[in-house]
């Protein structure tokens, strides 16, 4: 018995150090990334949608905040603070319905990790978490137009952790906290994705989730509620599964409603909507990223 554990172990630790080498570049380069963006441009970001609000865009200020919603390092945690701080200014609720969405499902550190996917997986989560801040902007302005969507009276802004003096310093310690938040997410993913590559078969994954079946989809936009932990955790398991048969659609669904249902974060988000509002919240992120998917098997 305790050799066929240890010979099972040693399979598994095998997988581990080759799904490590293989991704471990992108987490350390997302964190050097995602930490610049944090210390030396975040300001820029939020003041740039501070600005845009002066500005009658219309339709297209949507498009504008997703964008910057993308740009944003923060994640659903940092965002809704920051979003409670843009609404007590006086911010249009489209657009920042888009800015929040997108900021959500996507940022800067991420973008880098998804990379270890390839470009095709990447640019389809780019175009598809752009694509669902937008639409999250123009619904509110379509059918929110007399009524208020978000109620943020009980938040208040997180104070900012990088304030050292030293330019270095502050970038080092971000990095560092960078580091603690990720490692623990990171390694796990690995060590999944390592047990799924020992004992789920190729075509386990390819019947399940494989080519443009709607059942694929459904699920992928399913598992991605429990399953999501964090970006850099999951990036290992998703990476296994496209190659282990997953379409592209089924990862494009998992991407989004993952996430965006981030559990530890939801408890937040469900204060600054309410009940009735949240469930239009979680329905609108699984009828998205349900048709998401759908669309990007039949276009990819």
């Amino acid at each position: 018995m305790l050799e066929v554990i240890s010979r099972e172990c040693i399979y598994i630790a095998y997988y581990f150090e080759i799904q490590l080498k293989q991704i471990f570049v992108y987490w350390v380069i997302g964190m050097l990334i995602g930490s610049f963006v944090s210390v030396f441009a975040k300001e820029a970001i939020h003041l740039a949608f501070q600005k845009l609000q002066t500005k009658k865009f219309g339709t297209i200020g949507i498009v504008l905040s997703s964008m910057l919603g993308i740009a944003s390092p923060l994640c659903m945690y940092g965002t809704i603070p920051i979003a409670a701080s843009f609404k007590r200014q006086g911010a249009r609720e489209d657009w920042l319905s888009a800015f929040m969405m997108s900021s959500i499902l996507l940022n800067p550190q991420l973008i880098v990790y998804s990379a270890a996917l390839g470009t095709k997986v990447l640019t389809v989560r780019i175009i598809t978490c752009f694509v669902c801040g937008c639409v999250a902007g123009l619904l509110l302005k379509f059918f929110f137009k007399e009524q208020s969507f978000f109620d943020f009276k009980n938040f208040t802004e997180s104070s900012n952790r990088d304030t050292h003096p030293n330019i270095l310093i502050r970038y080092v310690l971000n990095f560092w906290r960078n580091i603690k938040a990720t490692v623990l997410y990171f390694l796990v993913g690995i060590l999944l994705s390592a047990i799924f590559q020992r004992y789920v078969s190729g075509d386990v994954m390819s019947s399940v989730f494989g080519g443009n079946k709607v059942w694929g989809v459904l699920m992928a936009s399913t598992i991605g509620v429990p399953l999501y932990a964090c970006g850099g955790g999951t990036i290992p398991l998703l990476q296994q599964w496209l190659s282990n048969g997953m379409s592209i659609g089924s990862g494009a669904a998992f991407m989004i409603t993952g996430p965006a249902t981030k559990i530890t974060n939801l408890g937040a988000l469900k204060i600054g909507l309410g009940w009735k509002r949240f469930i239009l919240y979680l329905l609108f992120v699984m009828l998205f990223s349900f048709v998401c998917g759908l669309v990007v098997n039949v276009v990819v």
